[in-house]
């Protein structure tokens, strides 16, 4: 079956946050593809408003979609019965990404999640997160010894031994927090700066960018931890756990940023942006989910078409054994009316 008709649903689209801005760029890949794509969502908002005005997606209008993408077990309750459903689980702790035995299909969007979600009974495929690899591109080229630092922290106890490291190295300090001052185009931001101090999608956004990257942040749903300067050698392996420091689960304290910096090498730009451009782009993940739904289809097709032929042999066997037991019973009547 062609699919045609997509949904794409996110349990809250009133800020900019991770979820959210995944939503937007597949969307927005969607739709460059071709096909006819609405939205839903609980919480309408900054994003939302962003995905009706600048892609042109309306909210929910069909009774029924040939695939609905959904990010937040929430949206699998609600719309599930509306067409094949596959849910995107995009961590381990929240509430919200623990997978719902309603959808179709389950993606995770690292290794990570993925054996978290074998150890809850469910199977899923890995698709790395998709970045917009145009939008975020290397727009500036960084500087051959460190200048500038961006950090994407949401902790100020880490921005606050971020910046006094870089007061003591004598780089310019600059901080993003999107739930104190988040900005959309955060893409020009990252394109300011010669390294980028982040985690998951952040951290991708700034490779995309062609950013050095520092994984590191002190987040309240876990404990703080760090991968450290990416380079090459542990690129994958970090990946393993979406870039959230806890691959290497490192400590930080000001001595291990202070050298962690200083391991910053220009030619990391590179390596950083062509790792995105293969393994990143949303234009690839998007065509990995649609690929994904027609195998899910063809096996629940398949699966459909067994219980439908397991059926009919059942209902023949009930209707043979009925037939049988009135033969019977008129032989027993026949043969007494003769006696």
């Amino acid at each position: 079956m062609t699919i045609k008709t997509i949904l794409v649903a996110t349990n809250h689209l009133e800020a900019v946050g991770g979820s959210e801005t995944f939503t937007y760029t597949l969307i927005e890949s969607l739709v460059d593809k071709g096909y006819y794509v609405e939205y839903f969502t609980f919480y309408k908002g900054l994003v939302s408003s962003k995905i009706e005005n600048e892609l042109q997606v309306k909210f929910k209008s069909l009774s029924h979609y040939d695939l609905i993408l959904a990010n937040h077990n929430s949206c699998v309750r609600h719309l599930s019965f509306y067409g094949l459903t596959i849910q995107t689980c995009h961590g381990v702790f929240p509430d919200l990404e623990q997978p719902n035995s309603f959808a179709d299909g389950h993606v995770s969007i690292s290794q990570e999640v993925k054996d978290h979600l074998k150890d809850k009974g469910f199977s899923s495929k890995v698709i790395l997160n998709g970045i917009n690899c145009n939008r975020f591109r290397d727009e500036n080229p960084i500087n051959n010894e460190l200048k500038q630092v961006l950090s994407l922290s949401q902790s100020s106890e880490a921005n606050n031994k971020i910046e006094t490291v870089c007061n003591k190295l004598n780089v310019s300090f600059n901080k993003l927090n999107k739930h104190l001052n988040p900005i959309w185009e955060v893409e020009k931001e990252i394109n300011s700066a010669d390294l980028v101090v982040a985690l998951g999608r952040s951290a991708y956004e700034a490779m995309a960018c062609g950013r050095p990257v520092l994984v590191y942040d002190d987040r309240g749903y876990f404990e703080s931890y760090a991968d450290g300067y990416l380079s090459k050698d542990v690129l994958d392996t970090c990946i393993y756990n979406n870039l959230s420091g806890r691959t290497s689960k490192l400590k930080f304290e000001e001595s291990d940023i202070e050298r962690e910096l200083l391991k910053y090498n220009e030619s990391d730009g590179d390596v950083m942006r062509a790792y995105a451009l293969k393994n990143l782009n949303m234009d690839l993940q998007a065509e990995k989910y649609i690929d994904y739904a027609q195998t899910l289809k063809k096996e629940i097709s398949s699966f459909k078409l067994l219980l439908v032929k397991w059926s009919q042999k059942y209902y023949s066997y009930l209707e043979n054994k009925h037939r049988r037991k009135i033969a019977r019973r008129l032989k027993r009547k026949q043969k007494m009316n003769n006696s």
